[in-house]
């Protein structure tokens, strides 16, 4: 095998200090939601929000002196991004990265303010890799590759190192797939450990590129995801490999059960996670049965989620839960009408978010008019009790699809 457990060893040496041993921790509350007993690695607590500074720093510093005097060059969406930058200007090594044109805001500047010159190009990761690769062979730089490298994959490899350090008895370990370095990693060093452990990875419904890899089918990729961290069409050909010999299984989540993750980890574990770090608590929740009962470890192996997204996440999970919903009533457009309304509303405990009037709607007749509240509630039950509560009234509230006045 390309990388064995020994070098996964050495990197946990070489590393020492330099990174932070994230804690590795039980949730009783995720554990109660889930049927499972949910231990959550917090990769989020880096210095740069991610787990990918462990292979980039491990990659750094296997350079000879000559090869760090010309620099090194890297392509990401933006975790490896940020860690290569943040390392290359501790260790004095100058920096480029190429990401491509559509990256967060928030990762791009972040990136930036590590010290590195960032390349935007391209539509996808695979535009940003075949830039990269020009750059690299212009400019003689030293490609880092965010993944289909043994020493990045070593690097990885040491967060299983440390939850087995820290939880020896884990059963299981759920582990998000982008192009493979993370669970190629840590499937070295669990199956070391542990010979009998079960490991499980994770892909978006949008990008499957290691699960169509190892069924042998060809991929369908959508054109986005939250999960912008795992959304990799091209797998690494070390990391197939590695996963192939040495993982249990894959499974597909949707878009929607990421965005559940996140708020609940929000909520509950009051920790941010970026989509891919999301990926692991997501699995469990949409596939129950397969978990129940288990010791499950679970990598938040990102943090960098933008801030505007972040809002919008935790805003649709309250529309879900049917927390925050927008009722239309038709009526007479008169005096007095809103303010019945949201008198009703307010003696039943709603708490009014936004109003809307709409007297131009062409299919609404000239003398009435459509008025949108957007109610917030204790829960679904509480929301139920108004609806109720309006109709007892006369009223005849449809509830709309979105929040949006």
């Amino acid at each position: 095998m390309s990388v064995s457990f020994e070098n996964i060893v050495d990197a946990a040496k070489t590393l020492g200090d330099q990174l932070e041993r994230t804690p590795c921790r039980r949730s009783r509350t995720l554990s109660a939601l889930t049927g499972a007993e949910v231990w959550l690695k917090f990769e989020n607590h880096q210095f740069t929000a991610s787990f990918k500074e462990r292979g980039a720093l491990n990659k750094l510093l296997s350079l000879n002196a000559e090869q760090r005097r010309r620099g090194v060059i890297a392509m990401s969406a933006g975790n490896h991004a940020q860690g290569v930058a943040f390392h290359a200007s501790r260790l004095g090594i100058p920096a480029t990265i190429v990401m491509p044109a559509n990256t967060p805001f928030n990762k791009v500047q972040q990136t930036r303010t590590h010290g590195a010159r960032v390349v935007l190009h391209g539509a996808q990761l695979t535009d940003a890799e075949r830039h990269a690769h020009e750059i690299a062979k212009e400019e003689h730089l030293v490609f880092v590759h965010p993944y289909d490298d043994a020493d990045i994959i070593a690097g990885q490899g040491t967060i299983a190192l440390e939850m087995l350090e820290d939880v020896p008895n884990l059963e299981m370990l759920c582990v998000p797939i982008g192009g493979g370095g993370l669970l190629a990693g840590m499937a070295i060093a669990a199956r070391a450990m542990q010979p009998n452990i079960e490991l499980v990875g994770v892909q978006t419904r949008a990008f499957p590129g290691m699960y169509a890899a190892l069924k042998g089918t060809s991929p369908t990729f959508a054109e986005r995801t939250i999960a912008e961290g795992i959304a990799v069409r091209n797998v690494g050909r070390l990391t197939q490999a590695i996963i192939g010999e040495l993982v249990d299984d894959i499974l597909l989540i949707d878009d929607s059960a990421i965005e559940n993750a996140i708020s609940l980890l929000v909520s509950i574990e009051k920790t941010v996670v970026e989509g891919a770090g999301a990926a692991g608590l997501a699995v469990v929740l949409a596939y129950p049965e397969r978990f129940k009962g288990k010791k499950v470890g679970l990598v938040l192996c990102g943090g960098n989620i933008d801030t505007r997204l972040l809002g919008i996440v935790l805003q649709r999970q309250l529309v879900r839960e049917r927390r925050l919903v927008t009722f239309r009533f038709e009526s007479a457009d008169q005096p007095g009408t809103l303010a019945r309304i949201a008198t009703l509303i307010g003696g039943a405990g709603g708490n009014i978010v936004d109003v809307a009037h709409h007297r131009l709607f062409l299919d609404v007749p000239i003398k009435d008019a459509d008025l949108d509240f957007t109610i917030e509630t204790r829960d679904a039950e509480h929301t139920q009790q108004l609806e109720a509560t309006l109709r007892e009234a006369g009223l005849s509230p449809q509830t709309i699809a979105s929040t949006g006045g």
